[in-house]
Formats: structure tokens, sequence, C-alpha cells
């Protein structure tokens, strides 16, 4: 059955690394004690949020600075992973409908020398520098001057399924290093190496004071079933990704890829392809509380960057008609506070906002990420596979 209303449009924004507690299995992964939000407030002595306090963030969990609402005009609850790790395409994959039963390969001990040996044949490099673990701010400035130097791309992983290539732009252009990392995913890490993600990191300036550039690109795998762009997709529905979304499903069913270089433009696309676009599915990631803040267990500027989107969401909200519906959640923590520089595996925030419904309801627990994907079908009338339970009744009127 296919959606027949000429204005209905649906946008699902990410807020990236955006946890609310740790999650039953959380010690499996490292993670005991995460609480992104929470930990957050408490280094900040406070959040001040007010317009997701009123939607009602406040209600699903305690929250330093914000206030339980009264009657929210949102919906609101907490999402449950299922899939097993905590890295942004497992995350996103489940939102979109798509259950993992095993975990994409890590390598806490850097990867094994058949497969760098296999790297530098196929993209023909002449060398490499790194394979470890590491920060990606910390390493650049550890093997910068010696990339300089050599030449050599440096190459390092973290707790993620995750292989990551560093140049500075002035030995390795852009074009080429996505080029090298296009043949990475393509030959190099497949079968037991199949990372969920090869990353290009080009970062520029001198020794002592390299910083990496907004010119990161993600070369994710196949989702390894239909997603729920897929299937909005073949069933003439209109799709749009802004921000590393596209990257994340390989591109698949996504019809307008929108890239951006931080919240900020992230935030100024929405609310105009939002203006513009009359029916159709808007799927958002909004990554500097991961990359800028989390990822350099920076609070500060976690918290700063969450009043930022904060303050912009009335704008967003003012570009949706009645029967529009808008659903804020994320796909994964990421705690700024404690010693880890990695995502953490955490509950994550739910809220939704439909103009048609003046009360939100309580959504509770969600069993899954995946209901999300099952909502949105549901809303646009698309008949599904999807793993999860529509909750699309309790959100819209």
């Amino acid at each position: 059955m296919k959606s027949t209303s000429a204005t209905k449009k649906l946008i699902l924004i990410v807020l990236d690394g955006v946890g609310i507690g740790e999650l039953p299995d959380a010690s499996e992964y490292g993670d005991e004690g995460s609480n992104t939000l929470v930990n957050t407030a408490n280094v900040v002595g406070g959040l001040h949020l007010p317009n997701l306090q009123t939607l009602g963030l406040g209600n699903i969990a305690p929250i330093p600075g914000l206030n339980v609402v009264t009657s929210p005009p949102a919906s609101y609850g907490k999402m449950k992973e299922v899939s097993k790790g905590k890295d942004s395409t497992t995350g996103h994959w489940e939102l979109a409908g798509v259950i993992l039963d095993g975990e994409f390969p890590t390598f806490p001990d850097g990867f094994p020398e058949s497969l760098l040996q296999r790297f530098l044949e196929t993209t023909g490099c002449a060398g490499y520098l790194g394979n470890t673990t590491a920060s990606g701010t910390v390493i650049i400035q550890e093997l910068g001057a010696e990339h300089v130097r050599t030449g050599f791309p440096i190459v390092y992983t973290s707790a993620d399924s995750v292989f990551q290539i560093a140049a500075h732009e002035e030995v390795i252009p852009v074009s080429k290093l996505y080029e090298i990392c296009q043949r990475t995913r393509d030959e190099v890490c497949v079968d037991e190496f199949a990372v969920g993600r090869v990353i290009a990191r080009p970062f520029v300036g001198m020794n002592g004071s390299y910083t990496r550039t907004t010119n990161r690109r993600d070369f994710s795998l196949e989702p390894v079933e239909k997603t729920v762009l897929d299937l909005l997709c073949e069933s003439g529905i209109e799709t749009m990704s802004i921000g590393k979304v596209d990257d994340l499903f390989a591109g698949r069913g996504i019809r307008t890829k929108l890239h951006t270089r931080s919240n900020d433009e992230g935030i100024e696309l929405v609310v105009r392809e939002s203006r513009q676009m009359k029916k159709g599915f808007i799927f958002v990631n909004l990554v500097d509380f991961d990359t800028l803040y989390g990822h350099r267990n920076d609070p500060k500027g976690f918290a700063a960057a969450l009043e930022v989107f904060d303050r912009r969401l009335p704008e967003i909200i003012e570009t949706l008609g009645r029967d529009d519906l808008l659903i804020i959640t994320a796909d994964h923590g990421n705690d700024p506070v404690t010693p880890s520089t990695d995502h953490s595996r955490e509950f994550v925030p739910l809220l939704c906002y439909a103009e048609s419904k003046k009360e939100g309801s309580n959504l509770g627990v969600r069993n899954t990420f995946a209901d999300v994907g099952k909502t949105v079908a549901h809303y646009f009338g698309v008949n599904n596979a999807l793993k999860g339970e529509s909750f699309l009744h309790s959100v819209i009127s």
C-alpha cells in the first residue's frame, strides 16, 4: 500500500553520539557508567535546553538542568540497541529496520600484516605508517611529519569496526585519498576483514599543529537487507539524506544526497529542504556531537553544541505542516566524561513531534532502534517486513 497524501513528510534527525544511559550489556563493551547526556550535564552544572525540555527530553530520564514537563507536545521514550556493537553503521542500519546478528570485525591490536600487504598491492601505496588503535587527532601529531616526509598514508583503527586512512591534503590530495579508500573498501576490507567502514581522514597544517579537515568521508558496507530507505525508494517516495547518512548506507535507497561540514550546515539544510519538500523522507545526521566533542572528551563543547541545536530547533519545527512528523534520536552514545574516547553502548533518546497531536505520549523503553524504521514505513503506508514495531498511532492523531 502506498501513501496517497500529497503533503506528507517525515524528518528523522540523528544526534550522533547523544546517548542517555548504559545498556544492560554495557559491561561487555567496557562502558559501565556511561551516560552521555547526564554525565555531560553534571560536568557543566546542568544542561540549558529549553526547547528540548518542552518537547519532553527531561521526561525520558532525570537530566540535570532539565525539568519534567506535564503534557509535553512531543511523544517521548528511549530505545535499546539490539544489534551487537556500538558504531554508527550498526546504529543507523538498525534505525532503518535492519538488525545485525553478528558484529563487524574489530582489530584492537592493529591489522594483520597480510591485510596491509594487500592494501599496499591494491592501492599502489609504497608504504604505510601506524597500524594501531589510536585517537585520530593524536596520531596525526605523532606521525604527521613522517607522513609528509615519506608520503606514506597513516593507517589506524579504534574500538569500532573501522579502517581509517589519514593523509595530509598537500601530500595525498583528497580525491586521491578517496580513491585509495574506495579500493580499500572494495578489494581489501572484504570477507573476514569486512570492517563496517573505511574512513578517509584528511588533515592540513605544519609539524606540531596538524588539524583534521571537514573533508572526511565514510565508505560503508552495503546493508545486508533492505532498509526502509530501499522500500520508500521502490514505492516512489522521495528520500533525502543530510550529513554522512548516505555514506553509512553506501548510497542505497537515497535519491538526494547532501553532505555537510558541520552541525550548523546540517541544520540550515534541514530548514531549507523541509520548507521546499511537500512529500518525502529526510534522514539527517548531525555529527559534531560525536566527532568534535565525544571522541575528544570535551563535555563543555558537547553541552554547547546541544544548546546550539536546541536554539535552532524551533526553526525546524516551523517548517512542518499539520500532517508532518519529526523524530529526534541518536545512533549510540559517546560519553565525553568517561576515560574512553570511543563510542559507548547506551540507550538513545526518542522524541516525536507532530502538530496534529497536541499532547504527546510516553513511548516507554522501545525494544529496538528498528521501531523507528517500522514507524517510518507505516507513516508512508509502505508494506514491509522490517524488524521492529511501529509506534505511529501513539505519535500522531
